[in-house]
């Protein structure tokens, strides 16, 4: 069988189980649904099993069990024949095509800092940001539909992956900027609990993570509106009067709203570790690749704090913040990101 070939028909039939529809699985391939059923009947052939367990029409009805680990040997296949390609054009100077990559919703302010690193170093590579949740991650890195993820360290179920450390979050009270909070910086997770809070849905990771330090001083706050963005919850403190935990790299990006302030939230300092990671194996694909040098040289000039700080002193179009926010760093510790924006 032709090689050029035998790669069409692994994409027939990656797109069949992921479309599970033979007809839209044609369109998404550019072919003929008659075509895209010849290609995957010729495959099976070649190979001697049953891949799909037939039904009637263009209903997908499954996978066999030999079909199974046929298209995961698929996946596989495609995935490094793109890598291989892609490391070819960045010997050429010239990588391009998309970088997949996925993220905790509440990671979006700061990835674009990120990211502009590698556009700055690959001008024709296409950025594909996916904010989906660690099940999601797992699944992506597996099939190979994603080069790479950014989530927690703790993230036990993403298995087995290469990682690299971002930054460390640290959380703060999002608070209205009133005589209640005049001349304080900082804030106890007790005190926070007395107070009208704004927070996110339970069934969040940030929420979980807030719910346990609570529960840790024995304390369990009942929320007076809950909602799975940051930014609504900011908003809740700008014209509603509540408070908010949030990341406090959100002071900087995208800043704080008029008539708000932060407090830095002690008795404990607590804080997560965020991490870059990708797929174990010899060979590191060249999207993948991008990223990694992109954190490694990130960290190189002083991490992302000092590049936050840096922002922050320069000043952004869009934030609002004001000189109290700045006093919520302490020197050497990493700025915040997080949450769900």
């Amino acid at each position: 069988m032709d090689n050029v070939m035998f790669l069409r028909q692994f994409k027939y039939l990656i797109a069949v189980v992921e479309e599970g529809h033979f007809g839209r699985a044609a369109q998404k391939c550019n072919v003929t649904q008659p075509s895209l059923s010849c290609g995957i009947k010729q495959l099976e052939l070649e190979i001697g099993v049953p891949i799909f367990l037939r039904g009637r029409g263009q209903r997908f009805c499954g996978l066999t069990p030999e079909g199974d680990r046929v298209a995961k040997w698929a996946r596989n296949i495609i995935a490094n024949c793109e890598a291989m390609r892609d490391e070819v054009a960045a010997m050429q100077k010239n990588l391009h095509g998309r970088l997949r990559m996925g993220a905790m919703p509440s990671m979006s302010p700061v990835l674009p800092l990120l990211l502009q690193m590698v556009r700055e170093q690959h001008p024709n590579v296409a950025m594909d940001v996916q904010f989906i949740g660690n099940d999601a991650m797992k699944s992506g890195l597996n099939n190979f539909s994603l080069d790479a993820a950014l989530t927690y360290a703790d993230r036990a179920e993403l298995g087995r992956r290469n990682t690299l450390k971002i930054y460390t979050e640290n959380l703060v009270l999002l608070v209205p900027d009133n005589e209640e909070f005049e001349g304080r910086t900082e804030i106890t997770w007790k005190e926070a609990a007395d107070l009208p809070l704004a927070m996110l849905r339970s069934g969040i990771h940030e929420r979980q993570f807030v719910d346990q330090v609570f529960e840790d001083v024995e304390r369990m706050p009942c929320p007076k509106v809950e909602s799975e963005s940051i930014l609504h919850l900011m908003f809740q403190v700008q014209f509603a009067g509540l408070c908010t935990i949030i990341p406090s790299h959100f002071t900087i990006m995208p800043g704080l709203h008029k008539g708000t302030k932060a407090l830095r939230l002690v008795d404990p300092v607590a804080s997560q570790d965020v991490c870059l990671f990708w797929a174990e194996g010899e060979i590191m694909t060249p999207m993948a690749a991008t990223l990694v040098a992109a954190v490694k040289k990130l960290n190189k000039l002083g991490g992302l704090d000092a590049r936050l700080a840096e922002l922050a002193a320069t000043g952004l179009p869009t934030a609002h913040a004001d000189t109290n926010t700045r006093k919520l760093q302490p020197a050497g510790r990493a700025p915040v990101l997080a949450m769900v924006s």
